[in-house]
């Protein structure tokens, strides 16, 4: 009866520690897409300003000399290319504005970079500012926030139009082993509205999904899975779950001989 008792006993701490440490290939991989080819048609999506965004407008004509007054001055003293990029840039007022040399108040909210463009060129034309003039824009304080089970967490800059939510998970350094593929949690603030979305990486149905490509502010989550949340308690973690069966078999022996 003693043996036998023992024998569950041992045998219940293998099973739980052998279970709460499966786990399937279905949920490690991505993109688990059956063999041979693939294709998806990707919409490419634009950026909308929005305030306190900082934009960087340089403006070119056939004269340099009379382009010069509409640009911000460059600030000698300034060190790092992120610091100086930010220090030319406007920033966009809570109203959606940025007040330009010359050219003064321009409402920028609602617009991509590409009708920021043209919208301050058709300025410079109509008010017969500038001949032939070139507007080229930038967003320079675009930035994500990676958090949970991903190697590098913190917050990033990006200067591309378009940034795939895997090459953002890839600048975190990418998932640990113990994060949870299947349910990626995408925060994302945009006019003023706050909207949530999952995304299952094992799937690839999320590639025509809004939340493919990352925009300004996004904050992404990586949860831990089961096996990480139990090795932060008692029972969960291995070395005690040892310790306590060791404690357990101690004890029984103990009083089956007493």
């Amino acid at each position: 009866m003693r043996v036998s008792f023992v024998k569950f006993v041992i045998f219940s701490a293998l099973f739980v520690f052998f279970f709460q440490s499966c786990s399937s290939n279905k949920d490690i991989l991505y993109l688990n897409i059956p063999p041979g080819s693939s294709e998806n048609t990707i919409s490419w999506t634009d950026l909308y300003i929005q305030p306190n965004d900082i934009l960087s407008v340089k403006i070119t004509a056939d004269n340099a000399e009379l382009a010069a007054p509409y640009n911000l001055s460059v600030q000698q003293n300034i060190t790092g290319q992120a610091n100086a990029l930010l220090m030319q840039g406007y920033l966009v007022s809570n109203e959606g504005t940025i007040n330009m040399p010359v050219v003064g108040v321009v409402k920028v909210s609602g617009l991509t970079i590409n009708q920021v463009e043209l919208f301050i060129q058709k300025i410079l034309i109509d008010k017969g500012l500038l001949r032939n003039p070139v507007v080229i824009c930038r967003l320079v304080n675009a930035k994500f926030t990676v958090l949970g089970e991903v190697k590098v967490p913190g917050t990033f800059t990006f200067y591309e139009n378009n940034l795939t939510l895997l090459q953002a998970l890839g600048l975190a350094g990418d998932l640990t082993i113990n994060g949870v593929r299947k349910k990626i949690t995408i925060i994302r603030t945009e006019n003023g509205k706050q909207s949530y979305a999952t995304i299952d990486l094992t799937k690839n149905d999320w590639f025509k999904s809004p939340y493919y490509f990352v925009k300004p502010n996004d904050v992404i989550v990586v949860d831990p899975n089961t096996a990480k949340v139990k090795s932060s308690g008692i029972i969960g973690n291995p070395g005690n779950l040892i310790s306590i069966v060791s404690v357990l078999l101690s004890s029984i022996i103990l009083i089956k001989n007493l």
